[in-house]
C-alpha cells in the first residue's frame, strides 16, 4: 500500500555508515510519494566514509531511489549537514530538480512559515565540558553497536524494529537535557526569522510540538528512531514511525502542544 503526501522531511541517514537502517529506509522510501522532499543534512556521512570505508549496494539503492524521485516531478531539497559539511561547498547550485540550500522557509497548505535546517549551528549555543563530550561520544558509539545487534535479533527473529539507543537516551536526564536546551535554541531562531516554526534534525530525536505559537519539528533520523515528517495535503504535520517493513507506516504523531 502507497502513500502520497504533500512534502515530506528526513534527515540523519547517515549513508556510509553502518548504523544506517537501511533496509527500513528504502521500504519507506519504495512506498512514499510526495510533492517536495527535503533531505535535511547528514544524508551521506562523510565523516564515517574518511574514517572506515562502509559502502554497500544497498547505500547506492537509496540515492538512485532519491534521484529517481527528482526525474519522477518530486522538487528535491538537500541542506548540508555536520556530516556531510563539504556538500555545503554546493550550496546555491541545481542539478536537475535537485537544489542544494544552506536553509529555507517552506510555506505549508495551511499557511504555516517553517524555517528548514539541519540544526548543528545550535551545538556553540549548547555548551558542555570536553571531557564530558568525549565520554559521551564513546559512550554513544557503543551504545549504537549495541542498537545494531538489537535491530539484528529482531530482524531474525521477525519481530519489529525496536530501539535500544531511543530506550535508554529517554532514561538519562542529561540526554533530556539536552533535547531541551536544543529545542529552546531551535524555537528562537524560528522567532528571530519572523517564521511559525522550524524543521530540523541532528540530534536523533524526533519530536512535533507546538509551544507559544511556534511549531517545533524534529524529523529525528534513520539510525535510531527510523522517522519521518510528513505534511498531508491539508497541511497537516505528523510523524511517521517506520517500523516494520512492507507496512505504509507502524504510528503516526500529529502536532500536539509541548509539555
Amino acid at each position: 500500500m502507497d502513500a502520497t503526501f504533500k512534502t515530506v522531511w528526513l534527515s540523519d541517514v547517515h549513508l556510509g555508515s553502518r548504523a544506517c537502517r537501511v533496509q527500513l529506509l528504502l521500504d519507506f522510501l519504495q512506498q512514499t510519494h510526495c510533492d517536495a522532499l527535503y533531505l535535511v543534512g547528514d544524508i551521506v556521512d562523510l565523516e564515517s566514509l574518511r574514517k572506515s570505508f562502509f559502502w554497500p549496494t544497498t547505500h547506492t539503492q537509496v540515492l538512485r531511489a532519491l534521484l529517481d524521485k527528482s526525474q519522477e516531478g518530486t522538487r528535491v531539497v538537500y541542506i548540508p549537514g555536520n556530516h556531510d559539511d563539504d556538500m555545503r561547498a554546493l550550496i546555491g547550485t541545481r542539478f536537475g530538480n535537485v537544489e542544494v540550500l544552506g536553509r529555507c522557509i517552506h510555506t505549508t497548505a495551511a499557511g504555516r512559515r517553517l524555517l528548514v535546517l539541519h540544526g548543528d549551528e545550535f551545538d556553540a549555543m549548547i555548551k558542555h565540558g570536553f571531557l564530558a563530550a568525549l565520554v559521551g561520544a564513546v559512550a554513544y558509539r557503543s551504545l549504537l553497536s549495541l542498537n545494531r545487534f538489537v535491530h539484528w535479533l529482531h530482524d531474525i527473529s521477525g519481530r519489529p524494529y525496536w530501539s535500544l539507543a531511543q530506550h535508554v537516551k529517554k532514561k538519562i536526564g542529561g540526554a533530556q537535557r539536552y533535547i531541551a536546551t536544543f529545542r529552546n535554541a531551535s524555537l528562537r531562531a524560528a522567532e528571530a526569522a519572523g517564521v511559525d516554526g522550524i524543521v530540523c534534525g541532528h540530534i536523533h530525536k524526533a519530536e512535533l510540538v507546538e509551544r507559544d505559537g511556534l511549531v517545533y519539528c524534529n524529523d529525528g533520523d534513520w539510525v535510531e528512531s527510523c522517522t519521518a515528517l510528513v505534511e498531508r495535503q491539508d497541511g497537516e504535520l505528523e510523524l511517521l514511525t517506520w517500523r516494520t517493513q512492507t507496512a505504509v507506516a507502524s504510528s503516526a504523531q500529529p502536532l500536539r502542544d509541548a509539555a
